[in-house]
């Protein structure tokens, strides 16, 4: 054990020590770069990005939005022409810094946390942040009726410090913006918080919503540029200016339906660009104050995992006794279920459990559904090690227990079944480490387990790097004694067969 957190501790110092000192790329000339490749690379996710940045539902091969057409204009008073580069939301800007693209345009709100890390452009958008309900929804009027209710919101979004901040609110992250609205028309969510433009897209138009409450939490969207960058700052502000006076961007706006008379103060910020720049100092939290969110995520993940597990184990054996001694058609749908569940995503499994089923009346709460599509999908390789096992035990042993008066099922119950699962017990085991690891998957259905806490917490904080090496040794701290009993089982094994 000693070796392992040495060599584990040896890791952690190498990437910390590559992370402080190997130094930065100079970006001193980066409109020359931009001006020399021929195009101004910015980065956003498209991914339910309507109406910033989308697939063109009539050419989904084409982008569209408001950002589309504003980042063309950007591009062309540059001289050059725009190309959008796909990236999640919520790490848009550690890949900024990283240098994968020259700017991040995305509805990037403007935050303390935010400045810290990158410069930000004169604001090219005002937003306010919408509350949206169910239809028949009576109670909730505005955002002080949210206390005990379920609210779902982006991660890292403004939003989402606006519902922490009420206290009392149970918060639900979401990583897309149709994911939200979706369980909330279902009934799985009390209401949604986001901004306005994704509101107006998303909620407006869907008969079973409403809007509740005015409009709250005014602030900016502003361009995100490397720091070292001013050069490219400057002349992309002076582009805005330009815009702006010309009348191009409410053009743009009025294009998306999303100019309104809040807009009209983005005039008097580009005169007075310290309007929107936050001037007081953030000071870091403690890594330590991150600890209970952290455990609280690995308890989740722990749960989810153990429970999930057990169904796999149980499932599976039912699966494979199906498979190898039952008649069509319960051997072939047995076959048929190991296939398909190997042949398919697991992600894709979780979509079709968590989305899918409520088109046909079926709604499962996230915890359920994580559940059972952890279970369901493990099953189908436990299936597999348990016939493995089965097939490994001579046939004769069969055959004497059937020629001494016992019936099959009593046979593989006191005779096969024994000895097929000690076999099989280490690969289940093996299993066991990889569920661990795979249940952050369960993070696209709403589930907060350790590694959408931890996702949450980087993309509010921006502390990729502590918080990850945090969240990397509890899973480590949780896989490693599995390791531990899969060599004693191993050699246990080893031991019994000499």
């Amino acid at each position: 054990m000693k070796k392992f957190l040495k060599i584990f501790s040896f890791i952690i110092c190498l990437s910390a020590l590559f992370y402080w000192i190997i130094p930065s790329q100079s970006n001193s000339s980066t409109i020359e770069k931009i001006k020399k490749r021929g195009y101004l690379l910015w980065g956003s996710d498209t991914e339910g990005g309507a109406p910033y940045v989308f697939p063109d539902p009539k050419d989904p091969s084409k982008l569209i939005g408001f950002e589309v057409d504003l980042s063309e204009a950007i591009a062309r008073e540059l001289g050059v022409k725009a190309k959008q580069a796909q990236n999640a939301w919520d790490s848009l800007i550690p890949a900024l810094k990283r240098g994968d693209f020259d700017i991040v345009m995305n509805g990037i709100e403007i935050t303390p946390q935010r400045q810290a890390e990158v410069l930000f452009s004169l604001p090219y958008y005002i937003y306010t942040e919408q509350l949206v309900v169910r239809k028949e929804e009576t109670e909730i009027k505005n955002i002080n009726d949210l206390k005990g209710k379920k609210v779902g919101t982006l991660s890292g979004a403004v939003a989402q410090d606006i519902l922490t901040n009420l206290g009392g609110v149970d918060v639900r992250i979401y990583s897309g913006q149709v994911e939200p609205y979706e369980d909330l028309a279902l009934g799985r969510l009390d209401a949604v918080l986001l901004d306005l433009p994704i509101a107006a897209y998303y909620a407006k138009p869907n008969p079973k919503l409403k809007y509740t409450g005015n409009p709250v939490g005014e602030g900016f969207y502003g361009i995100a540029i490397r720091k070292g960058d001013d050069e490219l700052k400057k002349k992309i502000d002076e582009i805005l200016i330009k815009l702006l006076k010309s009348g191009e961007i409410k053009k743009i706006y009025e294009k998306w339906d999303m100019w309104n008379e809040t807009q009209e103060k983005l005039f008097k910020v580009a005169k007075k660009s310290k309007d929107y720049v936050t001037l007081e100092e953030t000071k870091k939290a403690p890594i330590y104050t991150f600890f209970p969110n952290l455990l609280k995520g690995a308890g989740i993940t722990i749960l989810i995992s153990v429970s999930s597990m057990a169904l796999a184990i149980v499932l599976g054996l039912i699966i494979t006794i199906l498979r190898l001694y039952s008649r069509p058609p319960f051997s072939t749908a047995a076959t048929a279920y190991i296939e398909i569940y190997r042949g398919t995503p697991l992600l894709i499994q979780l979509y079709i459990l968590y989305y899918g089923l409520p088109n046909i009346g079926i709604s499962l709460s996230p915890l359920l559904a994580a559940f059972i599509g952890l279970g369901m999908n493990y099953a189908a390789y436990e299936a597999e090690l348990y016939r493995a096992g089965i097939n490994a035990v001579p046939k004769g042993q069969m055959e004497a227990a059937l020629s001494l008066g016992m019936t099959q099922s009593l046979a593989i119950k006191r005779i096969i079944m024994p000895q097929a699962v000690r076999i099989a017990l280490p690969g289940v085991t093996n299993d066991f480490i990889a569920l661990f690891k795979d249940s952050s998957l369960v993070s696209v259905i709403a589930m907060v387990e350790l590694t959408k806490t931890y996702s949450i917490l980087a993309a509010t904080t921006l502390r990729f790097f502590e918080l990850g090496l945090i969240v990397a040794f509890l899973y480590f701290a949780m896989s490693y004694p599995l390791s531990l009993l899969a060599r004693k089982l191993e050699e246990r094994l080893r031991v019994s067969k000499k």
